[in-house]
């Protein structure tokens, strides 16, 4: 992705936004509680919104690449 790297060196190779140290998981964990894009613009100065939006974007293609699975069916 454009504004998104794993890089193994840089927090234990978790996906960060692009020359920072602020990670994908922090971003989504920050909207999930409530707290808005231009908060965390004004927080993080040097962020971009399209920077906060491709953390959304990450967060969906890997939920569209997750199968989920019925235990209690595969297990009868």
């Amino acid at each position: 992705m454009e504004f998104i790297e794993i890089n193994p060196k840089i927090m234990l190779g978790k996906p960060v936004i692009i020359g920072t140290r602020i990670t994908v998981e922090h971003i989504i964990s920050m909207l999930a509680q409530g707290i808005s894009i231009d908060e965390i613009l004004q927080e993080y100065k040097g962020l971009k919104k399209e920077e906060i939006l491709a953390c959304l974007q990450y967060a969906e293609n890997i939920l569209e690449k997750t199968t989920t699975l019925d235990l209690d069916k595969i297990a009868s």
